[in-house]
């Protein structure tokens, strides 16, 4: 559930700034708004960015997108892409 959300937070996003926003929820700098499975969630004011009041901070599961993102830019360099303009538009929990 904390996975979902995370990535539901990063869709949309370029590659970049998705790694510096999760990097960010690591170091609880930003949280991840709970949009679907907000039973029992704290409420936050952190979440006023994304016009919600309840968030998190699931540190493990934005380690695990992160190593996604990192593999994903990889797969991008080996297929002569540019990096820079990568976006992400399809992610599935």
């Amino acid at each position: 559930k904390n996975t979902y959300e995370t990535a539901n937070a990063i869709k949309g996003m370029s590659l970049r700034t998705a790694q510096q926003y999760l990097e960010d929820v690591c170091q609880k700098k930003r949280c991840v708004p709970f949009r679907v499975y907000k039973g029992c969630i704290g409420r936050t004011p952190q979440a006023k960015e994304f016009k919600m009041s309840q968030g998190r901070w699931p540190i493990k599961s934005a380690k695990i997108l992160l190593d996604l993102l990192r593999n994903a830019e990889s797969n991008a360099e080996f297929k002569n892409l540019d990096t820079e303009n990568l976006t992400i538009t399809h992610i599935q929990v």
